[in-house]
Formats: C-alpha cells, structure tokens, sequence
C-alpha cells in the first residue's frame, strides 16, 4: 500500500534533466558519503552510469572530462572528490561571454554586404589603369543589382557612383555623365533567372526514367 505519493514541485531542480532524476539522486548520495575513498569510488560509478546513455561515447578522453564536468554540476559543486581532470568553477561556468563584433566594418549600405567592401578595399590597392577602371566598373554593377535586390524600385547610375565614391573614401570615382550601368531590367531578369530551379532538366530526366523501367 503507497503511504506517501512524491511530487514534482516537491523534489529539487534537475540539474542537467536529461540525466535523469536517479542520477541526481546518486550524487546527492555520494555528497552525504564521510569517507572519501568511497566517495570517490562512487563517484567513478556515477561517472560509467552517465556514460551508458552515451556509450559510443564513453571511452573517448574529452567526453570523459565533460562527464566530469557534468558530475560537479549536477552536484552543485559541491562534490568533494578526486577528478582526473581540472574541476570546473562556478564562476567559469556562469561567466558571461565577450560580446561578438558585428561582421560588417562599415554602417551604412548594409544590403551591399561585406564582399562589396572588400572588393572596394582591394580595388583601391591596385594601380591607376585599364584594369582599375574595368574592376569599378564591375563592382558598380553589382552594387546595382544588390540595390535592385534590397529595392525593387529602379535606382540611377549616380546613386550607386555616390555610393562606391562613399564606400571608397573617394578613391574610387566613375562619373554618370561617361560611365553606364548594365540596365536595370536585365540585373533582375538575370538574378531571377540564376534564383529559378531547373525544371526543365528536371521533366526530361524523369521522362528518361520512366522509359527505362518500360
């Protein structure tokens, strides 16, 4: 006959749930445990249980220190036994992380992306000339159809000069009076056109198919 029914909003937090509640209770036991060989035994236990529910995993040293590590967690650091690895801290565990910089070296004209700015950086490098001038002028246009991407709206030639003249610091200049881009139309037919799965192959290969099982 069940005298006493436990429940959950009675019990501790788990700790790390997907180990389990007997886990748990196993090292709150090996805490309550006054000699330290056998705790330290119990520990071991501990440890070979956790690696069972892993065991493709268990032999192998770094899960073997996460184990480790996983044991002192659970057990609130307050566990008093012998590792084979450096015992984690409560303060290494909880430490908030360094903040992460934003990829992009430039704010504005975001939808550019960063290979625009790279590209512009290395086309500064490069000596006054034929192939300097071919370079902006290809790096406009697809300044152009990234605009056309973020903005379906036509853009002018001067915009995007403005633009790469800005980007550029000024060492990159093309005029919109000598210079033309590639005509807005066509950048976004032929992004469209690359974005387009190919059905076509598609039906003729299962056409194909079809006939050889026939």
């Amino acid at each position: 006959m069940i005298t006493y029914l436990e429940y959950n909003s009675e019990r501790n937090e788990l700790k790390i749930p997907e180990y389990g509640r007997n886990i748990q209770k196993m090292v709150e036991y090996a805490k309550t445990i006054e000699d330290k060989e056998k705790r330290n035994n119990t520990a071991k236990g501990i440890v070979d249980v956790m690696g069972n529910m892993n065991p493709h995993l268990r032999d192998v040293p770094d899960f073997q220190h996460k184990l480790w590590d996983q044991l002192f967690i659970i057990s609130n650091f307050e566990l008093d036994v012998d590792s084979p690895f450096p015992k984690p801290s409560r303060e290494e565990l909880y430490a908030r992380p360094e903040p992460l910089p934003y990829p992009q070296n430039f704010p504005k004209y975001r939808f550019y992306g960063n290979n625009i700015k790279r590209m512009i950086d290395e086309a500064i490098k490069i000596e006054d000339g034929e192939l300097k001038d071919g370079l902006m002028f290809n790096i406009a246009n697809h300044m152009k159809k990234c605009y056309l991407n973020w903005n379906k709206d036509s853009v002018s030639d001067k915009i995007i000069f403005d633009h790469l003249r800005d980007l550029s610091n000024g060492k990159l200049d093309l005029k919109p009076d000598t210079e033309e881009l590639s005509d807005a139309n066509a950048l976004v037919r032929q992004a469209n056109k690359r974005s387009k799965p190919q059905t076509k192959n598609f039906k003729k290969n299962n056409n194909r198919n079809r006939k050889r099982k026939y």
